[in-house]
């Protein structure tokens, strides 16, 4: 899965303006598309960050088949924009990573708005909400992506959720550690790990996951907060 446009470099805080960014990630699917052939499944995250119209001007930039899901390419607030978005291109979407209640995906699922649902396991009320949430979608013939960035617990609970659902597409993940994740490990010691594209699915008590509680109480609370990107003329864009 890529991401959309540049990331600024850490002495630079701009973004390429919409447009830039667009025509950009356009032309890179397309050589990415050439390179490897129709086999890979090739998606990409525009993390909420487009209107419609640039949403539908990204999508037909690109020859018909380059990319085989747009995920979140614009904000889930009004499904209305969506459905808009959606007589503009052909490309399936992938939605719901913000969606926090099974109420709040109605009109992705009825309405035919979204291919892949993007639940997560955190935000939709944990495992109970999301088997609802799957069921419905089965019904609807829409898989299951789900939205997996929170750590550890989410991914085991995720992985225990595709096991008991049959419409299941990917999940989200880290596929390597990197050293910004060691911290990870610290505090919990036994986790899922990939093995190649596959996570098994624990066996375990619980989730299958331990949690190092002497070294979390040694620490303190940190707040965090998401970078604060904006465009060359100042204005912010989602990160």
């Amino acid at each position: 899965r890529l991401g959309a446009g540049q990331m600024p470099p850490s002495d630079d805080p701009t973004l390429y303006e919409p447009w830039e960014s667009i025509s950009i990630a356009a032309e890179w699917l397309t050589k990415v598309r050439e390179a490897v052939g129709l086999g890979p499944v090739l998606g990409i995250d525009y993390h909420h960050r487009l209107s419609v119209a640039e949403a539908a001007g990204f999508c037909q930039r690109m020859p018909k088949g380059t990319i085989d899901f747009l995920e979140e390419p614009i904000r889930d607030e009004t499904p209305d924009a969506y459905a808009a978005l959606r007589q503009m291109t052909d490309v399936p979407f992938a939605i719901g990573e913000e969606i926090s209640s099974k109420w709040h995906f109605l009109p992705y699922i009825e309405r035919g708005l979204t291919n892949y649902a993007r639940v997560d396991v955190c935000n939709i009320g944990g495992l109970t909400e999301a088997i609802k949430v799957a069921g419905w979608c089965e019904a609807h013939y829409i898989d299951l992506m789900p939205h997996n960035p929170l750590g550890p617990i989410c991914t085991a609970a995720s992985i225990h959720l595709g096991a008991a659902v049959p419409n299941w597409a990917w999940l989200e993940a880290r596929a390597t550690p990197t050293e910004d994740r060691q911290l990870d490990y610290d505090l919990f010691p036994v986790q899922p790990e990939l093995e190649g594209p596959w996570f098994r699915v624990p066996d375990a008590p619980g989730l299958g996951v331990e949690f190092n509680e002497e070294l979390a109480s040694s620490k303190e609370f940190k707040f965090w907060e998401a970078p604060h990107l904006h465009r060359r003329d100042g204005s912010h864009t989602n990160w």
